[in-house]
């Protein structure tokens, strides 16, 4: 294989890496911390909303996001809304959050597509006896630099109008309406308000971007080593 092979695995692994992180910072800022969840109840004032205890509207989120990574096989979640017991999610509720769990689980079938990749990149690297102690953390610099400006520009993007950015990622997503909820008659869009999406891509912002300076620091280091063994 010619240089030009190896330095194109190279990237192609780079990519593999940042979609792996990216994957994995939308499930550690859904899953590493429920406590999250309770202040943003707070914060938005969900429980004179729903007429709910704070424990019942926790019982139906950590039953929700089980059911989005495939953890149980329904959403019927019974609980005391309103003063009686009833099933919190209604119809239209259980069709779009079936969209939503093959999302979510398509971004799981994604980042292990990524270690495939990523395995199979650096073998084939080293196989043909390319240089990757070379290329690799090079190439991760040049991926990086590409990444970090997608990142800036969405982040300046949201921060213009998240509401515009919202609808249209439900626009591009889902094939139809069933995200048009009417907080009048549906318990869930009034436990999920658009600010608490809104500080969920802050908090998926903030671990995407320190594991990304983190594997910065770390090419960094890598290819100093590199130079200097080089330079021996």
């Amino acid at each position: 294989m010619k240089k030009a092979g190896h330095w194109i695995l190279g990237v192609i692994l780079s990519f593999a890496v940042i979609v792996i992180l990216l994957i994995s910072s939308f499930e550690a800022a859904m899953y590493i911390d429920f406590s999250f969840y309770e202040k943003e109840y707070k914060k938005y004032n969900v429980l004179p909303e729903l007429d709910m205890k704070m424990e019942d509207v926790m019982y139906v989120t950590h039953e929700m996001m089980d059911y989005l990574r495939g953890d149980r096989k329904d959403l019927e979640v019974i609980t005391t809304v309103e003063g009686r017991k009833q099933d919190f999610f209604n119809e239209q509720d259980k069709l779009h959050m079936k969209d939503v769990q093959g999302l979510f689980i398509g971004g799981l079938h994604l980042r292990l597509g990524g270690v495939v990749v990523l395995i199979f990149c650096l073998l084939l690297l080293m196989f043909t006896r390319g240089d990757w102690k070379y290329i690799i953390p090079r190439a991760f610099q040049i991926t990086l630099g590409v990444t970090g400006a997608a990142v800036a520009v969405l982040g300046f993007l949201l921060s213009r109008d998240f509401t515009a950015a919202f609808i249209r990622f439900h626009e591009i997503f889902f094939t139809n309406d069933l995200w048009l909820f009417d907080p009048a008659e549906d318990y869930m869009i009034r436990m999920l308000p658009e600010g608490l999406f809104s500080d969920f891509a802050v908090r998926i912002g903030i671990i995407l971007s320190v594991g990304l300076v983190i594997l910065l620091i770390c090419s960094i280091i890598w290819k100093r080593k590199t130079r200097i063994r080089r330079t021996n």
